[in-house]
């Protein structure tokens, strides 16, 4: 994450419908910036694009992938994740994901245009919330 910029002014963000990006969570707080929205620039080389609603199912799949994302890490002011939240999650993770059979829902409002380099918008619409 980068460091002082999450005050800093960012463009009008649009979401993969072609309207304006909305919030994804506050609590917890998520996003690239931790400002609760899916935005991006070009140095989140993960792509935190895609706005998820975790499963047990999804949580399990990413920690075996080496991405614990359940458990707290207080050094990182994360809370660690349980089964509903909302999350902004690394699209290449979320396709990942997808082809395994265990994606997540998606709130397609709050996810980032961006996405789309790394997912189809059919696939993520097949996953809508």
């Amino acid at each position: 994450m980068p460091d002082g910029s999450a005050h800093r002014p960012r463009p009008q963000a649009l979401n993969v419908l072609g309207g304006r990006l909305e919030l994804c969570s506050l609590s917890p707080l998520t996003g690239w910036y931790r400002d609760g929205c899916c935005h991006t620039d070009e140095r989140d080389h993960g792509s935190h694009t895609v706005c998820a609603i975790v499963t047990a199912e999804f949580l399990a799949f990413s920690r075996e992938r080496g991405n614990d994302l359940s458990t707290p890490r207080p050094e990182y002011s994360f809370p660690g994740l349980s089964p509903g939240d909302s999350w902004c999650l690394c699209a290449m993770r979320w396709e990942e994901a997808r082809q395994g059979g265990c994606a997540p829902k998606v709130r397609l409002a709050a996810t980032h245009q961006a996405a789309l380099r790394y997912c189809t918008l059919e696939d993520l619409r097949a996953h809508a919330a």
